[in-house]
């Protein structure tokens, strides 16, 4: 047979391709769907450390419904607020395409939903996304109990770039206080510091043997703990989940390692490891494969990992992984194999995992870089308020910014309604400066040199970016009052990790050391205590969009900023108005 020539050839080809790639898109969009909830926010009372307490939870349920769906379905969440305070849920890592209203920060894509029966309906397509994700609640403290897991699978079954696990399991890890989180929120605003620590850890809910950081906890009883059953010689799909508020966590199984195949819903290179460390916000995917003695019992444990110089809070909880019986059978009396944990402050484990993670399935980096920025971030002070009752009145109280600025929620209307209505004076102004005020060593010890570095201004203060522009950032830790590894988490993009590293960046040293060919993606990145990351990310997505710490303690003392998106050129990149459900202020 005479072969074509190259042109026919590649015309031919070109068909092909479009043909099959209409069939594909066909069999996706009719197998595509809506996935449909209703979530009743209200009172629960639930046991926990041998006490009765009343959290808020959705549908009687700690944690929350787990939401699933596929690339290509819409999802439509109707919330009921019966709870006595205001709410949003957020839908953590979705990119909200075009439906910016949905998002759910409170302030910056919404107004609350009110109490006593205030309802609105959160509606947002899968698109391009596979993998674990998770919801919370975005106001005040209450995501300490309102937040559950969000699965993305493939749109066609079982198409992982890995091999398909026998089995999976959804691991949420969280915190539990023994009083009411909106009281711990408001007592530590009022006092201007740290809000009290909680008394234990959590997995799915659960606070499992020694589940504390202090002796009141010592005598947890195992049997209320969470259980995984697995079987030997099949490989499990973890899904892990930090939805603490106020640390990041090692995450261990005894006597069994993991290859990390995601992180935020990002596919991965496989990276094999024997632990997990996941900052809040973050999300891992891991396989494990059950090859351990089946005879014996095994814990997974949670602990806290703190980067703080002068920290001492190492609060771990557990759960159990059993094997299913087999042919060996099992000995019950031989003790629970615990793992062996890093230090609670043990940085170099913590930053060995962050950094060694690359990406896999990309689009490519953009190359060409429109905007850069230098944001240096972390804890300072302001003045004392007249009703905070104990403040250091030459210190100030804690107040935390990005470039020399404390984000202030507007409480008139939201940010993103402002932006619509092209009316954002008296909202937010459009003078987030590119870089801060005073250069100075951000990783020394700067308030013994100048304590002028740690006054911060309050404003609601937002970047501006065109359509389409490309944008990077340098997140740059400060060490005013101590060095702390902060989660960053954008909402409305995933971003690239191209570097992070210690002390001060220094563009002439570490521009070299960027990954151009398969950095990490995520939505949240872990910035060393002390260091600093750099992101990149294309501005493809009209709306406001908050960048702000995900230990939950530092956004109402304004560790935040916004990027206000501008609509693109034709009508798919123009955001549509609010539905009309829109919660009113």
């Amino acid at each position: 047979m005479a072969r074509l020539p190259s042109t026919a050839a590649n015309f031919h080809l070109a068909i092909v391709l479009c043909l099959l790639h209409h069939l594909i898109n066909d069999y996706l969009l009719a197998d595509a769907a809506i996935v449909e909830h209703t979530f009743h926010v209200g009172n629960l009372s639930v046991q926990r450390l041998g006490q009765s307490q009343v959290i808020t939870a959705v549908n009687g349920q700690f944690p929350g419904p787990k939401i699933e769906a596929r690339d290509g379905d819409t999802v439509v969440v109707h919330v009921v607020n019966l709870s006595p305070y205001n709410l949003s849920i957020h839908w953590h890592g979705i990119l909200q395409r075009l439906s910016c209203w949905a998002d759910g920060p409170n302030m910056v894509s919404q107004c609350p939903i009110r109490p006593a029966a205030g309802t609105y309906t959160y509606r947002f397509n899968v698109t391009g996304q596979e993998g674990t994700l998770w919801w919370h609640a975005h106001v005040s403290f209450l995501r300490a109990t309102v937040y559950g897991a969000l699965i993305l699978h493939p749109a066609a079954p079982s198409s992982y770039p890995f091999p398909t696990p026998h089995g999976e399991a959804t691991i949420l890890l969280g915190e539990w206080w023994n009083v009411s989180v909106v009281d711990v929120e408001r007592q530590a605003l009022l006092m201007g510091a740290g809000p009290n620590n909680s008394v234990a850890l959590t997995i799915n809910g659960l606070i499992g043997a020694g589940g504390g950081g202090g002796s009141e906890n010592s005598s947890s009883s195992s049997s209320s703990q969470y259980e995984l059953a697995v079987q030997r010689g099949r490989t499990y799909l973890l899904r892990i989940i930090n939805a603490a508020l106020n640390y990041e966590l090692f995450f261990k199984v005894a006597n069994h390692s993991f290859t990390v195949v995601a992180a935020d819903a990002c596919y991965t290179d496989p990276y094999h490891t024997d632990v997990i460390v996941i900052a809040p916000g973050q999300t891992v995917d891991a396989l494990m494969r059950a090859d351990a003695d089946p005879g014996r019992r095994y814990y997974m444990a949670a602990q806290v990992y703190q980067s703080l110089a002068n920290a001492t809070y190492s609060a771990a909880t557990t759960a159990l992984l059993t094997y299913l019986p087999d042919a060996s059978g099992s000995d019950d009396e031989q003790p629970t194999l615990m793992p062996t944990m890093p230090a609670f402050n043990d940085s170099a484990t913590a930053q060995s995992f962050y950094a060694s993670l690359t990406g896999l399935l990309q689009d490519g980096v953009p190359l060409h870089v429109d905007t850069r920025m230098l944001v240096t971030f972390g804890l300072g002070a302001t003045p004392c308020a007249s009703a905070q009752t104990l403040c250091n009145r030459t210190l100030g109280s804690v107040a935390a910014s990005m470039n020399n600025v404390s984000f202030q929620l507007p409480t008139t209307m939201s940010l993103l309604e402002a932006h619509m209505r092209g009316a954002p004076d008296g909202v937010y102004t459009r003078d987030f400066p590119d870089r801060p005020p005073v250069m100075f060593d951000f990783t020394g010890d700067a308030m013994a040199a100048n304590r002028s570095f740690m006054l911060t201004s309050k404003g609601t203060k937002v970047k501006t970016l065109r359509y389409n522009e490309t944008v990077e950032v340098v997140l740059q830790n400060t060490a005013v009052l101590g060095a702390e590894n902060h989660p960053l988490h954008l909402h409305g993009f995933n971003f690239f990790v191209l570097a992070q590293g210690p002390g001060n960046f220094n563009a002439h040293r570490h521009v070299r050391k960027y990954n151009l060919v398969n950095p990490q993606q995520r939505n949240t990145v872990a910035v060393p205590g002390g260091g600093w990351a750099v992101i990149r990310f294309t501005a493809d997505n009209p709306g406001v969009w908050i960048m702000h710490c995900h230990l939950d303690a530092h956004l109402p003392f304004g560790l935040a900023m916004a990027f206000e998106v501008e609509d693109g050129p034709t009508p798919d990149a123009v955001l549509p108005p609010p539905p009309p459900d829109y919660p009113r202020c």
